[in-house]
């Protein structure tokens, strides 16, 4: 047999696995392990330039303490993965319902951890009450009052907020949506700035998918943030929401991620999970943990990556299954929160790196 060329390595069930370019993969002999930091989980080992985080459910939050533990003992920051979306906040004209928002504030600033806010204007999230017969003013108006209702009640709570989430087409056009139909372009850099009159500390993200790497859609989504920055929009940073299949990693991430660096933004890596044909085989499972580890290990690389974030960290609460039917297993923990190769991959390589910087 051909001696294996080793591309990548990581931990399964406590042992080193090794995948060669031809995806083959062979027991390596295992390290000596390291002494457990103060926090047990992905957390402690955060450098501290960088947020570890997790999308949360709210459900599963309010109901579920073994969640909770998990939750708390790994992210040093949290997404409010539905609940603050305009929809959820505010089902009927005028009545705001923060309870899960607040809880999952709350619940973040007891246990240490930074809260990410998701989002201010999306076309998928706008309440049923909002209608393409209204007019640019009255629909302008009520944008703002929306986003400055929002950043301003959390205000000093909230680190960070997805203020456009998902504006651009594949083929790097603006979507179409209300907001696009009724206002124009403008919308955008309107919603950045209203953003930033409510609440000038917090740092405001323009998120998306299938830009992670090189794509219209990110040449396009580079242009747009050079162009809103050029005209002072705060546009702070830049988000890849990274929603991946093991067997298809984009390719050049690291240089894409730079390339939006090198504008002076942030980057971060915002709604990160890696799903699997099913039924995940323990093939599968390794792939998957060498794409987790390969997107931390980008992240890392570029200086202004101020954050990793996982979309969900159980199975048992995951979007993909309802989403991508034939695929699913795309957390890090598995639905009865054991973890998994994934998990073992991010552990070891931000170990890795904690030595490198304590040396």
């Amino acid at each position: 047999m051909a001696a294996l060329t080793v591309v990548a390595t990581v931990a399964v069930g406590g042992v080193l696995v090794a995948q060669s370019q031809r995806g083959e993969t062979q027991t390596l002999p295992s390290a000596s392990p390291s002494p457990s930091p103060s926090w047990s989980g992905l957390r402690g080992l955060a450098p501290p330039n960088m947020r570890i985080g997790s999308a949360v459910d709210g459900r599963r939050l309010a109901a579920d303490q073994q969640y909770r533990e998990t939750l708390a003992a790994n992210f040093n920051a949290v997404t409010a993965e539905n609940v603050m979306k305009w929809a959820s906040l505010e089902p009927r004209r005028g009545e705001y319902d923060w309870t899960a928002a607040d809880r999952l504030v709350e619940f973040a600033h007891a246990h240490g951890q930074a809260v990410y806010g998701h989002t201010l204007v999306w076309h998928a999230s706008v309440p049923s009450w909002v209608t393409d017969d209204w007019s640019a003013e009255r629909l302008r108006a009520l944008m703002r009052e929306h986003i400055v209702t929002v950043v301003t009640r959390y205000r000093g709570k909230v680190w960070a907020w997805d203020v456009v989430n998902e504006a651009l087409n594949e083929d790097g056009t603006l979507r179409d949506n209300i907001f696009l139909r009724k206002l124009g372009p403008g919308y955008i850099a309107d919603a950045f700035r209203w953003a930033y009159e409510a609440d000038p500390d917090a740092r405001l993200f323009i998120n998306d998918y299938g830009a992670e790497g090189r794509s219209k859609k990110a040449d396009a989504l580079l242009g747009l943030v050079r162009e809103l920055r050029a005209r002072g929009v705060p546009v702070h940073g830049v988000g890849f929401q990274s929603h991946l299949r093991a067997d298809q990693a984009p390719t050049g991430i690291a240089g894409n991620l730079q390339r939006f660096a090198d504008l002076g933004v942030s980057v971060a890596i915002t709604e990160l999970d890696v799903r699997v044909k099913l039924p995940a085989t323990p093939e599968k499972l390794v792939s998957q943990a060498l794409l987790y580890q390969h997107m931390l290990t980008t992240c890392l690389a570029v200086s202004t990556c101020e954050s990793f974030t996982l979309w969900g960290f159980s199975d048992g609460s995951s979007w993909i299954g309802a989403h991508f039917p034939g695929y699913g297993a795309a957390c890090v923990y598995d639905r009865e929160f054991r973890p998994k190769p994934a998990h073992d991959a991010l552990m070891q390589e931000l170990r890795s790196r904690h030595r490198q910087s304590t040396n």
